[in-house]
């Protein structure tokens, strides 16, 4: 259980932190370069930082299910927290795949055709997915941290 646990927490550390990262601190610095600067900046951090989130929702997914069938036994004997990080980590999960083969390959196709406004565009509503992924993944962390005191 405690490898599950150690490996369920990084995992979730990588994609939640990486969000925070990319929206408060490298969005509101990179927001004031030229777009034929920012553009490609975002490109290379998404790009890499995605493939992390990948690794991220694996480990997610087997570490958490392992731990609800392997120690909990189950979904019927596991807590109400339980049942509230599972649910909200599939909805985190299901944006995030929207995100990156809709939004993301978008962007990237503009990016790599020069279309610098529609690469704006498509980088914007990503943006916008990764907000509300944020703020379900700080909450995701608190139900975690804190839902067996309940």
């Amino acid at each position: 259980m405690a490898v599950l646990i150690a490996i369920h927490v990084l995992a979730a550390v990588v994609w939640v932190g990486g969000m925070f990262f990319a929206y408060t601190v490298l969005r509101p610095a990179a927001g004031p370069l030229d777009p034929g600067v920012r553009l490609p900046l975002w490109h290379r951090v998404l790009g890499r930082f995605f493939i992390w989130v990948w690794a991220s929702i694996a480990l997610l997914l087997i570490s958490g299910f392992g731990m609800i069938f392997g120690y909990l036994g189950g979904f019927a004997a596991a807590g109400v927290h339980v049942h509230l990080m599972v649910g909200i980590g599939i909805i985190m999960m299901l944006l995030f795949t929207y995100l990156y083969f809709g939004p993301w390959r978008r962007f990237a196709d503009a990016h790599a055709g020069g279309r610098l406004p529609e690469a704006g565009a498509e980088l914007n509503r990503t943006r916008l997915i990764v907000a509300v992924n944020l703020l379900l993944g700080l909450a995701t962390v608190v139900v975690g941290a804190s839902g067996r005191f309940w």
